[in-house]
This record gives structure tokens, sequence and C-alpha cells, in this order.
């Protein structure tokens, strides 16, 4: 009897275990890798005389304030002379830090609160410099910087998520050209970390196994999408991948809270954050991108089943309607040849 033979498709669906979604990779339609070096952004041209983010001298609030490395003492009030990264209140928050969560009904069917949280802004002091040009212990800084005020901002009322993020280019959703990143806390819990932390939690009665740990293991045997690793951190295009060269840095060991994270492990992460970003620099002539942390939420229930990671998102496509009307991404490279073609550029 004869075998048949696999037809080869120009498309592909592929299953997110972690989301419980379907995204296409299009390989019908898919790139070189070169095309998307070729593709050119929109860049802002504010100066660094213009820019609110490089000129603080009316900010009257600082939060925290780091130079190389070390966390700078200040008067209340005052902008320190010297410093490498600063956080500062948002002027524009979309949440307040109330003291009450006043809920309200309209009707049988609608409900709504008062947008209870804190809004900040963390600065880099290079106006034009930003994560591929930094060097390991300046973004060791940032991530200091992070973790310093997510164990400020989860002991107050009400926080019982703290979203960080950043966005780099117009695309990106970033209002100013000044690399910045975002803290705000909410007491809600999104809906993307939700169904994660019911799918890993589904996946750990089922196995008594972590799903990040098992598909790390997988990633490290099959050596397809992995971008960089070192001891501790694993940085890989996803099987099931939702945009073009989408990156996810995790540790290898098993940790559920980012906040919880050690000098060592920060040095690492840090080091294949920086490699990440080089590759995408380099590879995608200076993307728009976001980048986010997952993490158990700070609400002080057991999410020891989960496993924290960054996710990179480089901004290669719009969504159109399709992909808005159905929530079903579309990707226009394989995520094995995306994460061939960027460790490529770590070799120049």
């Amino acid at each position: 009897m004869k075998s048949e033979k696999k037809t080869k498709f120009p498309s592909e669906l592929r299953f997110d275990l972690l989301s419980k979604d379907w995204v296409i990779i299009a390989t019908g339609r898919a790139r070189r890798p070169g095309f998307y070096k070729k593709r050119k952004r929109t860049k802002s041209q504010i100066s660094k005389k213009e820019c609110p983010f490089y000129n603080l001298e009316n900010q009257k609030r600082p939060i925290l304030a780091y130079f190389k490395g070390k966390e700078v003492l200040f008067k209340i009030g005052e902008i320190p002379k010297k410093w490498t990264t600063i956080v500062i209140p948002n002027k524009y928050p979309a949440l307040l830090p109330y003291s009450k969560l006043e809920e309200r009904k309209e009707g049988k069917f609608y409900k709504a609160m008062n947008a209870i949280g804190f809004a900040e802004l963390v600065l880099m002091k290079n106006h034009k410099k930003h994560f591929p040009h930094f060097k390991t212990s300046q973004i060791k800084e940032v991530f200091d910087v992070y973790q310093k005020r997510y164990l400020d901002l989860m002991k107050e009322k009400f926080v019982n998520y703290i979203s960080i993020f950043h966005n780099h280019g117009i695309e990106a959703g970033a209002s100013q050209p000044h690399p910045h990143s975002q803290i705000i806390t909410t007491p809600l819990i999104d809906l993307d970390l939700r169904k994660a932390l019911i799918n890993s939690s589904n996946y750990f009665k089922k196995n008594k196994k972590c799903i990040y740990c098992e598909m790390n293991l997988w990633e490290r045997k099959v050596k397809k999408r992995i971008v960089f690793e070192n001891d501790l951190f694993i940085a890989i295009c996803p099987f099931a991948s939702k945009a073009a060269f989408e990156v996810i840095i995790s540790p290898k060991k098993h940790l559920a809270y980012f906040e919880k994270i050690n000098g060592d492990e920060k040095e690492q992460l840090s080091e294949v954050f920086g490699k990440v970003m080089k590759a995408l620099y380099r590879g995608l002539s200076d993307p728009a991108y976001n980048f986010y942390l997952h993490t158990a939420p700070c609400d002080g229930k057991d999410y020891s089943y989960y496993h924290w990671h960054w996710t990179v998102l480089p901004k290669t496509a719009t969504p159109a309607g399709f992909e808005i009307g159905t929530r079903m991404e579309i990707s226009t490279i394989e995520p094995e040849k995306a994460a061939e073609y960027l460790r490529s550029q770590l070799k120049k």
C-alpha cells in the first residue's frame, strides 16, 4: 500500500497552548527576513530642547532615581543633579489613587467603578539611545527600577495587578520619542493574563508540571526557535507567534513572581534582553516595538503554577479588519525563520 504524500500548504494554523487561540502563519504570502529590514518607520523629530522628558526642571514630584546602578537620594520636590534612570508621575494618568473603590450600577446590565490606580513613567537619561544601544549594566539598572517600584506599589491599597510596559515608535503608540517605560496599577487583572493563569493552572493540575517549563524544555531540545540563551534565561520566537519576530524571554527555572528576582537573575536577564533588542534593531532597522511583563498578580492569591516572562512585539504590520474582527492574528514569517534570522544578526 502506497503511503500518502503530505501536502505542503501555503499557510498554517498553529494553536497557542497558553491562550488557547489559533494564529495564522501565512507562509503563502511570507516575506523574506530581509524585507522587514527595508521597511521605513515614521520617526518623531522632537529635539532635546523641546522634549519634556529630557528637561525636568519643572518636575516637582520625582519618585525614584538611579545613577549608574545606584539609587540616588534627593530632596522632595527636587530633581537630583545626576541621574541615569528616573521615575516620575504620569502627567496625564488614566487611573488615579483614590482612597475608596466605589462601584455603581446602571439599570440591569451595566456596572462601573472609579478607575483607581497609579500611573508612573520610567525615563532613561539619553534622548536618542534606547535598549538596543544599552550595555548590560544599563539594562540591569532599568530592571532594578522596575523591581523597586513593583515592590513599593504592590503594598498600596487596591493594587492587584501591576503592568510594566514600554512603547518605542509612533506605530507602537509612543506619544514621546524619548525612551521611557510606563508602570500602571489596577484593581483588576487583564484578560490575556487571566486566560494564561487559568490555562496554566489547568495544565498544572492535570500534569503536575508548569506548561512554560515544559515548552522551554522542548524548545531547547529542538533548537529551532531559540534566539539566544544563557544559564538562567531563554529567548524564543514562540511556536504560535502572534506577530512576525515576536520574542518571549523567560527564566529557565520555574519562577512565578518577577518581583522576587535576585541580582544574578537580573544580570542574566539583562544580557538576554540586550541581545534580543540588538538583533531586532539590526535585523529590522530599528523597528517600532512594544514589550511588556506578564507576572503573577499581587492580589495575595497563590499563583505558584505560573511562570513570569517578558514579551517583545515588533510592529511589522498593521492589524486590519480580519485580525480585529476575528481576534485571530496573522504572522507573515515562520517563527523558525524569524529566530534563525535574529540569531544571524548576533554574529555581526
